[in-house]
């Protein structure tokens, strides 16, 4: 599977040149919804990025199923590379939409352990307060 597509490449950079736009004109950085979620399909290992450089390395929330979700920078050609049991590899989550700034899935993810459990969590918060839940 092709991690990236061109449209979620080009909304990776323009993310980073709006962090780098922010940071240059001495404001907050801005706080983006992620782009893409990767994940191992075998494991807990889940990454959401918001950025990438030219470089092929992300910036986002890891989380290599030890309980410690962290933000970070990963690299593309890593993921790429992974051979994983039956010839499995890291995928992409076709079906994910974030609802949240980075900043929420990180705190939910560090106070559930895992991306995962903090995106439930979210889902779960966000249905109670739209009366669905």
């Amino acid at each position: 599977m092709k991690l990236l597509t061109p449209e979620l490449e080009a909304q990776l950079r323009a993310n980073l040149a709006a962090r780098i736009d922010a940071l240059s004109r001495g404001e907050r950085e801005p706080d983006p919804e992620p782009v893409v979620r990767l994940f191992s399909p075998i494991g807990a290992a889940t990454w959401l990025a918001t950025e990438i450089d030219a470089d092929g390395i992300f910036f986002g929330l890891a989380d290599l199923g030890f309980g410690c979700p962290e933000l970070g920078s990963f690299a593309l050609s890593e993921l790429e590379s992974v051979r994983l049991p039956f010839g499995l590899t890291i995928e992409r989550d076709l079906h994910f939409t974030a609802s949240h700034p980075l900043s929420a899935y990180a705190e939910a993810a560090r106070r559930a352990g895992s991306i995962v459990l903090g995106e439930q969590r979210l889902r779960r918060a966000a249905e109670r307060l739209s009366g669905r839940g």
